[in-house]
C-alpha cells in the first residue's frame, strides 16, 4: 500500500460522512460531486475514487473488434485455459510426490 505522508485524523458526522483532507483530494484529483468505491478489506475500509482521468483509462477496454468473439465467450475460453494451466500444475506436484 502506497503512504502518501503523514497519517490524517478525521471523524465521521452523525451521517457516517468523512472529510477527506486537502491535500489528499488534491493528490488524487478529487471533485465535488467525484463518486468513489467504497470496499471493506482485511486490514479496515478502503475509499477509492473514480476520477475522469481513471475513466478514460479504462474506456474502450471491452470494446469487441468487428467480427470477434463476444465478451462472454472470450472470458470463457480464458477461464477454460486458467483451468488448464492449473490442472497442469497439480498433475506435476501431484506426481513429484
Amino acid at each position: 500500500m502506497k503512504r502518501t505522508g503523514p497519517n490524517d485524523s478525521v471523524q465521521f458526522s452523525v451521517k457516517g460522512q468523512v472529510v477527506i483532507p486537502r491535500r489528499l483530494r488534491r493528490e488524487y484529483h478529487i471533485e465535488e460531486g467525484t463518486r468513489a468505491v467504497v470496499q471493506a478489506t482485511s486490514e479496515g475500509i478502503l475509499i477509492k475514487p473514480v476520477t475522469r482521468g481513471r475513466i478514460q483509462r479504462f474506456r474502450g477496454i471491452l470494446k469487441r473488434k468487428p467480427g470477434g468473439k463476444p465478451f462472454a465467450q472470450e472470458w470463457a475460453d480464458h477461464k477454460a485455459e486458467e483451468k488448464a494451466l492449473e490442472e497442469a500444475k497439480y498433475a506435476r506436484l501431484a506426481g513429484s510426490r
